[in-house]
């Protein structure tokens, strides 16, 4: 059995004290932090770029896991690469608008932890190809851009094809991740847990990322 990971997701901190943020997530038991980069474009909201994922490398040692939901993300990895990031996740949709292959390279090449990931709506075909070339497969539980939304279940089929055909990688889900939603997506296989509402939402951390992992 894979360590069961957790993720907080950033985009839910309070962004006015996010240095507090961080360490209370920390301390609280997190694994790596999770960086949700969107640009407006690829998906219908803009987060932030790699300055704030520089100050987060700043405030804490833990792995920065970051999740390009961007066009052209082969021309950003380099800047992200500089900021701190620790893995990077691609979007395979055509809309993504970039070589795969090569960006996953170009990432690996940079000494990042190369990630794949598709939206509820693509095809679980479309990431096959790249399953034995990546570290992280990102399995999406809710269509990207905004947080709160619900978890959808009907992913999980897709949690469970990448674990048959890949033990080793790991899965990670994002989206709509509370502590039942936790539950379902470990049992289905997913090792690695995306949380930004349930967590940064809650009156205690430590409890809730305890509660992510089962314990």
């Amino acid at each position: 059995m894979q360590k069961i990971v957790v993720a907080p997701s950033i985009l839910a901190a309070d962004f006015s004290r996010l240095g507090d943020e961080i360490h209370r997530v920390e301390a609280a038991g997190a694994d790596w932090i999770h960086c949700d980069i969107m640009d407006g474009h690829f998906v219908d909201n803009i987060s932030f770029g790699p300055e704030i994922v520089r100050i987060v490398r700043g405030l804490t040692n833990l792995p920065l896991d970051v999740h390009l939901m961007i066009e052209h993300a082969d021309r950003y990895v380099p800047r992200f690469v500089k900021a701190g990031a620790n893995s990077i996740t691609i979007h395979v949709e055509p809309e993504a608008k970039h070589d795969v292959a090569k960006t996953l390279q170009q990432i690996r090449e940079s000494d990042c932890r190369a990630g794949l990931t598709l939206n509820p709506e693509t095809a679980f075909d479309l990431i096959e190809p790249y399953l034995h070339k990546i570290d992280i497969l990102l399995i999406m539980t809710v269509h990207p851009g905004f947080g709160g939304q619900p978890f959808r279940a009907d992913q999980m089929h897709k949690v469970r094809r990448a674990r048959s055909l890949n033990d080793k990688i790991d899965i990670e889900v994002d989206g709509g991740i509370n502590a039942k939603t936790a539950k379902l997506s470990i049992q289905n296989g997913a090792n690695v847990l995306v949380a930004g509402t349930s967590i940064f939402r809650s009156n205690d951390y430590a409890k809730t990322i305890r509660e992510l992992r089962g314990e």
